[in-house]
């Protein structure tokens, strides 16, 4: 285990959390990982337009966060991206990026079943839609599509207690 209590990861490597909204990624990875590490769109979506909620940012966000994960990847330094991951061609994307500079791509997955991820998203300050909550669902891949797509590694987060998110790695 890393010291700060998640998984071990090779230096540079790419993490990817990949998981809907309310299932705790961020304050898993806040937990775990220095903010400089963590790459988080809804924090440039607000920083473009003052509201992480505003969907029309996307593009502009995305093009900060290729931005940094460049300049990341290049210096060998491991790198958190923070966002759903839901979407295949955004993983892609991803992985894409990981291979260009030749690290490692992890991913770690948030298996935390939808009636979890409804009372975490609506004690949050940003309340994510309920049909955008069943819409990500829908699109939550297993560990094995994820290991299929390139990713060296799958750690999956599962809920072990009501307060408690526990990585578990999934083979390599």
């Amino acid at each position: 285990m890393h010291p700060t209590g998640s998984p071990d990861f090779a230096p540079g490597s790419l993490i990817v959390l990949v998981g809907g909204s309310g299932a705790g990624k961020s304050t898993f990875a806040a937990a775990r990982w220095p903010a400089t590490s963590r790459l988080c769109l809804d924090e440039y979506r607000a920083m473009a337009t003052d509201s992480a909620a505003d969907q029309s940012a996307t593009p502009v966000a995305a093009q900060i966060q290729d931005l940094l994960l460049d300049a990341r990847l290049a210096r060998r330094l491991l790198t958190v991206v923070d966002s759903t991951a839901l979407m295949p061609h955004v993983r892609a994307h991803l992985l894409a990026r990981a291979r260009y500079w030749q690290r490692p791509a992890c991913a770690v997955l948030f298996d935390v079943p939808l009636e979890r991820r409804r009372r975490l998203n609506a004690a949050r300050e940003r309340v994510v839609p309920d049909h955008v909550l069943c819409e990500q669902e829908q699109l939550l891949p297993t560990a094995e599509q994820l290991r299929a797509e390139g990713f060296a590694t799958v750690d999956r987060v599962t809920v072990s207690s009501p307060a408690c998110l526990e990585p578990a790695r999934i083979g390599r």
